[in-house]
C-alpha cells in the first residue's frame, strides 16, 4: 500500500451507521420541499377536518411553455391558519391571483372505487406570497 493510500485510510474518519449528523442538533426529519408560482384556480375554501379542526384547501396552476407546447400543472394545497386577519386575506383572494407558495410535499398511495393504485401529492403550505391580487367578478 503506497504511503498516500494509508495515510487517506487513517486520516478519514469512519462514521458509524448511528452517527448523529454533525451539523445540527434536531432529529432528522424525511420531507420533501416544494416551491410554487402559479394562479389561485378559485377562492380558498375553508372546510372542516374529521377532527373538528379547520383547514383551507385551494389549487394553483403552474404553466410551463408556449403555443402548442403550453402545459398546465395542478397543485391542491392546504394549510392550517387560525381564525384572525391572516386567515381573511387568504380566502379573500379572488381566482385567478398569482402567488408565491412554499411549503412540504407529500407523496400518498391509495386504493381508489375501481381497485386500482393511485397516488398523489398533498402540498402543505408553510409561506404564501401573493405577487398579484386577480380581480374579482363580483
Amino acid at each position: 500500500m503506497s504511503f498516500l493510500a494509508r495515510r487517506l485510510t487513517t486520516a478519514t474518519p469512519r462514521l458509524s451507521t448511528s452517527a448523529s449528523r454533525a451539523f445540527s442538533a434536531s432529529a432528522r426529519r424525511d420531507i420533501a420541499k416544494i416551491t410554487l408560482v402559479g394562479n389561485l384556480a378559485a377562492t380558498p375554501e375553508v372546510k372542516a377536518t374529521s377532527t373538528g379542526r379547520e383547514i383551507i384547501e385551494y389549487a394553483i396552476a403552474s404553466n410551463d411553455g408556449r403555443g402548442e407546447n403550453k402545459r398546465t400543472s395542478w397543485f391542491r394545497v392546504a394549510t392550517f391558519s387560525e381564525e384572525g386577519p391572516r386567515r381573511d386575506y387568504l380566502t379573500s383572494l379572488p381566482k385567478g391571483s398569482t402567488v408565491f407558495v412554499e411549503g412540504d410535499a407529500v407523496m400518498n398511495t391509495y386504493v381508489d372505487a375501481e381497485g386500482k393504485t393511485r397516488s398523489s401529492l398533498s402540498i402543505y403550505q408553510k409561506n404564501l406570497e401573493v405577487l398579484r391580487r386577480g380581480t374579482s367578478s363580483e
